[in-house]
């Protein structure tokens, strides 16, 4: 009985001291996106910290049996609306070329899809509802990096953003120029789950000439980089909310 005893307490210091770690890596993972986008981190150190950061969190999932499912279809990104919402006509405004993660905030690309709320006097609330418009998570997974704060003078292209890591199909998503957020990372979300709220932070969408939106991506890696895959496709499929 006493050995009992012993080994329950040993599995619940060990559980505690792992949940300890496991913070301790998604801030890391956290830091290091902030140095790639403040070109901090030089590429060949920024390849092996990525690689290694990420084995850590399937490492994670394995350890403690929180593995994630894939779901198949995504659900739309903004609850309440559907895919006739993103810019452009059949997706044409997005593009990759040129776009490489480890340049960080210095690139020419658009490697994304912008989709535009009904916000006409751009105060980041919907003209139907009046209401701000949530951000949802398309899958599950695990935020690796995000920030709630960016400042009107700053240069920072996504403003106040989001990453997600979804395992089951080995993906990230990027969701930008929020108005504001409601996660942090280490957290596992679920698919559908309110993540943010669409804003106008980022360098370009807080400029006037911009209509509010949301900015998009989809990554698939390739090397143990993320590499933009266009996800237009899986957008039109996309369940509403």
């Amino acid at each position: 009985m006493q050995k009992l005893i012993l080994l329950f307490s040993f599995l619940l210091i060990s559980t505690g001291a792992l949940a300890q770690a496991d913070t301790s890596a998604f801030a890391k993972f956290n830091d290091f996106n902030n140095a790639v986008l403040n070109g901090g981190i030089k590429k060949a150190e920024a390849q092996k910290q990525f690689e290694s950061l990420l084995k850590y969190i399937s490492f994670r999932e394995k350890v403690r049996n929180e593995g994630i499912l894939p779901k198949g279809n995504w659900v739309f990104p903004l609850k309440g609306y559907k895919s006739n919402a993103i810019g452009g006509s059949h997706g044409n405004g997005y593009f990759d070329k040129g776009y490489r993660y480890l340049d960080g905030n210095k690139h020419g690309a658009h490697p994304a899809h912008d989709i535009f709320i009904n916000d006409k006097n751009q105060d980041c609330m919907d003209d139907h509802t009046g209401k701000p418009v949530d951000v949802v998570s398309v899958d599950d997974g695990w935020v690796v990096a995000c920030t709630n704060q960016w400042e009107p003078h700053s240069n920072m292209r996504g403003g106040k953003f989001i990453w997600i890591y979804h395992p089951a199909s080995n993906v990230f998503t990027y969701y930008a120029h929020n108005n504001q957020i409601f996660v942090i990372p280490g957290e596992q979300v679920k698919q559908g789950q309110k993540i943010a709220e669409v804003g106008r932070t980022g360098y370009n969408a807080y400029k006037k000439r911009s209509p509010t939106h949301l900015h998009f991506s989809e990554f698939k890696l390739v090397d143990d980089i993320p590499v933009p895959f266009n996800p237009y496709e899986q957008l039109k499929k996309a369940k509403t909310l």
